[in-house]
């Protein structure tokens, strides 16, 4: 199956550049596909689907009559990073965490930003994400953001930007694994060849960020995945990694709190726990200081973590830096921490609590993607030139009415990648989620979850949207030396 026909359409294609000539380090990859006839290439689609099914790689849809359970759409073309320019991502991931976790112990202790007028007073204190309750934390080692995920999307130039913070409880890590677990078998010899950087050592790298968090006159401290359940639209990943780590998976009801110390019930008794991995939101994790009504958290478990008898990943009150409006500051906050300019730039961003942004968005609705400042998931979104009239002055209206709680942007023209339609390649728009672990020091997963909008013309990736996900292949350098990060 070759590229012979295959039209990148004007827009920037990672692998195949306008002339239709394949970019020099995806020329293995594209000769190998080219060198396989049509029904091969379709038998191997269909075989690493059939391996994803076996597996149970599923996620959960709500509201659908049909039933929640469907597997991950994926695709055998994967998409492929070069070393230099991933050395240049990697570096200003790095860069962005650090700050990050710098702004978040700052607004919960002494909000030098906000006294310093960097960030306004108001745009903290009316974030649904910012939690009072967390004020004077001192979460072990000083670290809030332990496991994140950033969206990156590339422009029609083929520049990368930061279109999402993702702090409270990324998803999607084990599609990666998995993922690249499945495309090794499809073409060992294409990724044997191309010197491709591995992403097995994911989870001993978690784990060794989650032990890390734990008082170090403890030589084997115990640590457990916190999931709010087998309904979660995330259980199968809880329940992968805890797996893969070789640690038990537990719900609320499993845990319990006594004279200030966390404890797992187990047929023997009680065992004591030092590290939860949370994946259950603030709200839910404590009813005695967050939701009074939630049955999924740990009575006392606040307490316990206040007097530093156990640690938890993320630290509660991390989401304030999720808030897509915190987002727009983040240059200003990288500047005002590390006196440095971010490596990678935000997306150009109107907050529509200003007056002159606001004016510009309601006259502009038809050309930006409008988002909710506090939803993940593309829920509650309006991309400007494919919606209709009625959409817009819907949006117009919840923007008039809580003019805080929404940005909007400019439609970029995503990347798009070669993606396998049927029986022939169509070019698909694309973002990238890579995964940082902050532990002793910040260590980059090399790739991440590439999401693949599989509807013709989409630019929306998720998966309850209609997307599936793409093995990323990071390239190593051509002398096999990868920098002292990685």
């Amino acid at each position: 199956m070759n590229f012979e026909t295959y039209d990148p359409e004007g827009f920037y294609d990672e692998l195949i550049q306008k002339n239709g000539c394949p970019r020099e380090f995806a020329k293995i990859l594209t000769q190998r596909l080219g060198d396989m006839d049509d029904d091969d290439l379709i038998k191997r689609q269909k075989a690493a689907e059939a391996v994803l099914l076996q597996m149970g790689i599923t996620f959960t849809v709500y509201g659908e009559a049909q039933g929640t359970e469907r597997i991950f759409p994926f695709d055998i073309v994967p998409r492929i990073v070069e070393a230099n320019e991933w050395d240049h991502i990697e570096r200003g991931l790095r860069q962005r965490i650090y700050a990050l976790n710098q702004f978040i112990d700052d607004l919960y202790h002494d909000q030098k930003i906000i006294k310093d007028k960097i960030i306004p007073e108001h745009v903290i204190h009316s974030g649904k994400a910012f939690r009072p309750e967390c004020a004077q934390l001192n979460p072990p080692r000083g670290i809030w953001c332990h496991i994140t995920g950033l969206d990156l999307v590339r422009d029609g130039n083929g520049e990368v930007y930061v279109l999402e913070d993702n702090l409270r409880v990324p998803s999607g890590v084990s599609y990666v694994l998995e993922n690249r677990a499945v495309l090794k078998r499809t073409f060992p010899e294409v990724f044997q060849a191309m010197h491709v950087r591995p992403v097995v050592d994911y989870p001993n790298k978690l784990l060794e960020t989650l032990q890390f968090l734990a008082p170090s006159t403890l030589t084997e401290p115990n640590v457990v995945v916190l999931t709010p359940g087998m309904y979660n639209s995330a259980y199968y990943e809880h329940s992968f990694l805890a797996q893969q780590m070789g640690v038990q998976l537990v719900e609320g009801r499993d845990l319990v709190v006594n004279d200030g110390f966390v404890y797992m019930r187990t047929t023997k008794g009680l065992e004591r726990v030092d590290v939860i991995y949370r994946r259950v939101d603030d709200d839910f994790i404590d009813p005695k200081v967050f939701r009074k009504d939630s049955m999924l958290g740990v009575p006392g478990l606040m307490d316990a973590y206040r007097q530093g008898h156990v640690a938890m990943a993320n630290a509660p009150g991390t989401g304030v830096a999720d808030d897509k409006v915190v987002y727009a500051y983040v240059p200003e906050i990288i500047k005002y921490y590390l006196g440095e300019d971010p490596i990678l730039p935000n997306v150009p961003t109107y907050l529509c609590w200003d007056e002159k942004d606001r004016k510009y968005v309601l006259e502009h609705l038809n050309e930006l993607v409008v988002k909710p400042a506090n939803e993940s998931g593309g829920k509650g979104m309006l991309v400007g030139p494919h919606s209709t009239k009625a959409e817009q002055d819907e949006f117009a209206q919840l923007i008039k009415d809580s003019p805080r709680n929404y940005i909007a942007q400019p439609t970029l023209s995503l990347s798009r990648v070669p993606t396998l339609i049927d029986d022939h390649f169509e070019g698909r728009h694309v973002d990238l989620r890579p995964y940082i672990l902050y532990g002793k020091d910040i260590h980059v997963i090399p790739g991440g979850l590439t999401r693949v909008a599989l509807e013709k013309g989409s630019l929306v990736v998720n998966s309850s949207r209609g997307g599936g996900s793409k093995d990323t292949w990071v390239l190593q350098q051509p002398n096999g030396v990868q920098t002292q990060s990685q």
